[in-house]
């Protein structure tokens, strides 16, 4: 059994070290007494838990096993995530218990009294190579508790202005140039042509058909993007795009913006390309692409977003679909392109101050695979 004040060094020590350098976040749970939840998504190890609680013998170590799976079903619930492997410290088991060192790919186990027994595990020195380093200090005592929660303090004020800076709405002057393309275009049509619904029009003003775009005319994979059938077409993307848009253009930035509305677009038209014949524009394939980027986005700011993704984005993009598969001319198909493509490219140009390098790189490539996919297939199809 290890003494409280000896627990409260080694705790601190290890949340300063798994905050401060690895980047994790505490997560907030009811039911878990004497224990610490940490959790980093983008991490070999999603979840740390450090126990604290006192375990006196086998019955309550495999009630505390229980006890952690169900609570780690609401964890992937409010994470969003379906595999997470878990890294349990404990700190304080009775002798009676018979432990044995748990690793495997989604539940490990390790118990200490010290800082100095996690060399005791060969797979901790692995996956954390420098914790032995950075949990070495030379305060003790009172120093060290200042020390310690001085810096997680100065952690966590570094990460509010962070969050802060990310969700700070800015001018959205590429999402106000979009909607003023779109209404210039919308009027240039009826200046110019026959109106927003003439076929003859919406085919002389760049919109989507795949006869035309295999005839080499793909500067309409993006202009269709641009055009609008009908008045309410027009609004509705509008309203859409000034909402979705303004905030995606904030946390994402101007030029990632762009690539994303841009990247959506194309693959909404390639989509539209392979499943439909008709004549089809609208800005409504990029606007999916905005929710699939928004979706990514959420995904890594979960903590603050977690709950509007789940009561208002993922409902939305289901009910949008659902409609559109029960309405005729709808395309859906550019809908769904769309979707998929602005998750993907968000994955490639990263969200900021979340997405490593390896995140980015697998989202380059699959972005890449993604487009040439529906290029081949598109011109193979026709």
């Amino acid at each position: 059994m290890n003494d409280i004040a000896n627990i409260d060094e080694v705790v601190l020590k290890l949340l300063h070290y798994f905050i401060t350098y690895k980047g994790y976040n505490p997560i907030v749970l009811h039911g878990a007494q004497n224990e610490i939840w940490l959790e980093k998504i983008n991490s070999d190890y999603k979840i740390i838990r450090i126990v604290t609680n006192y375990i006196h013998n086998d019955e309550q170590y495999d009630f505390d096993s229980f006890k952690t799976n169900q609570i780690l079903k609401k964890v992937k619930k409010q994470t969003l995530c379906v595999n997470m492997n878990v890294l349990n410290i404990f700190l304080n088991l009775g002798d009676n218990v018979h432990f044995k060192e748990v690793h495997n790919k989604k539940v490990s186990a390790i118990c200490i009294e010290s800082i100095d027994d996690l060399n005791k595990y060969d797979f901790i020195k692995e996956n954390f190579p420098d914790i032995n380093e950075n949990t070495d200090f030379k305060e003790e005592g009172l120093d060290l508790f200042l020390k310690i929660t001085n810096d997680l303090n100065q952690k966590s004020l570094e990460e509010s202005k962070t969050v802060e800076k990310v969700f700070k709405i800015k001018k959205p002057i590429i999402t106000y140039s979009i909607i003023a393309i779109n209404i210039i275009v919308f009027i240039l049509m009826y200046i110019l042509g026959n109106g927003s619904t003439d076929p003859y029009t919406l085919i002389k003003f760049g919109a989507n058909y795949r006869g035309s775009v295999i005839n080499h005319e793909f500067y309409r994979l993006i202009t269709c993007a641009f055009i609008h059938i009908g008045f309410m077409h027009l609004t509705l993307n509008t309203y859409s795009l000034y909402v979705i848009g303004v905030q995606l253009e904030s946390y994402f930035g101007k030029l990632k913006y762009i690539i994303i509305y841009l990247f959506s677009a194309i693959t909404a038209s390639l989509m539209s390309v392979i499943l439909t014949d008709s004549i089809s524009a609208g800005a409504s394939g990029a606007l999916f692409g905005l929710l699939g980027a928004l979706l990514y986005f959420g995904y890594h700011y979960r903590v603050f977003l977690g709950g509007v993704l789940k009561s208002q984005i993922i409902p939305l993009i289901i009910v949008n679909l659902a409609f559109g598969f029960m309405m005729s001319g709808i395309d859906n198909a550019a809908h769904i392109g769309g979707l998929i493509g602005g998750f993907l490219i968000a994955m490639a140009v990263g969200v900021p101050n979340k997405s490593s390098k390896s995140d980015i790189i697998n989202g380059i490539i699959m972005s890449i695979i993604y487009i040439s996919f529906l290029l081949f297939m598109a011109f193979k199809v026709v």
